[in-house]
């Protein structure tokens, strides 16, 4: 049984962990090129299933050192997503703090989410498997520097359309599964959908229109009468 103070001390070691699996990634050449190789793989694949002699392989690096720079494979895996979300997070404070209307915002932030997937279509599965097949610590570690910060984002900026008279009210648990779920199922899914429909790749083209899609389709269902229309985003 877990006693009191066990889910903060998880917590804390955890996000202990995600910051020392960062750093080397940011300061040395192999562990760099250690992520970069399983980025480029998982995407090649479609799938997060990577050996640690593929990684060596695709990198040039010897295998070794990913023990010595992530611990295991699993921190590898946690530092490879947290590169991923610090480079996609880093702006949200700046857009939250624009002097546009809370509807272009929402626009923007679709944007970034569609691009976030093109760039990176495995991001959905490296966060179930470090949140279901991982540690604890790694789950925690997922949930404190990746989860909760978009669904706070976006809480505070469905709070903000509501208040400006932009947006109805709307459980913003929803809104994140409605987004993420949409996306993670076109640059994954889009292999299940060939087969059925004859779906072929997600172009920039394709990119372009599904952030319309997905911004006109949220917005249908948020706006009130007060919600204005923003400009074209998909660039």
């Amino acid at each position: 049984m877990a006693r009191p103070g066990d889910s903060a001390n998880v917590a804390a070691t955890a996000l202990d962990r995600f910051r020392s699996a960062r750093l080397p990634a940011a300061k040395n050449s192999a562990a760099e090129k250690l992520l970069a190789a399983a980025s480029e793989l998982m995407i090649a694949r479609n799938s997060i299933e990577v050996s640690l002699s593929d990684l060596a392989q695709r990198s040039g690096v010897n295998a070794a050192l990913v023990k010595y720079h992530f611990g295991n494979k699993e921190g590898l895996l946690l530092a490879l997503l947290a590169r991923t979300a610090e480079a996609q997070f880093s702006g949200l404070e700046y857009l939250l703090a624009q002097p546009i209307t809370a509807t272009a915002k929402l626009r923007l932030h679709v944007a970034g989410i569609v691009n976030a997937y093109y760039r990176f279509p495995y991001l959905n599965r490296l966060i179930h498997v470090l949140l279901h097949a991982s540690s604890e610590e790694a789950a925690e570690a997922v949930s404190q520097f990746f989860v909760k910060p978009l669904l706070d984002f976006q809480s505070r900026l469905l709070e903000e359309g509501v208040a400006a008279g932009e947006f109805k009210p709307v459980d913003p648990v929803f809104f994140y599964i409605h987004l993420i779920g949409a996306c993670d199922h076109l640059f994954h899914g889009r292999h299940t959908m060939a087969r059925a429909i004859g779906v072929g790749e997600v172009t920039d083209e394709v990119r372009r229109r599904y952030i319309e899609h997905m911004a006109d389709i949220l917005l249908g269902g948020l706006l009130t009468r007060n919600g204005a229309p923003a400009d074209d985003v998909s660039g």
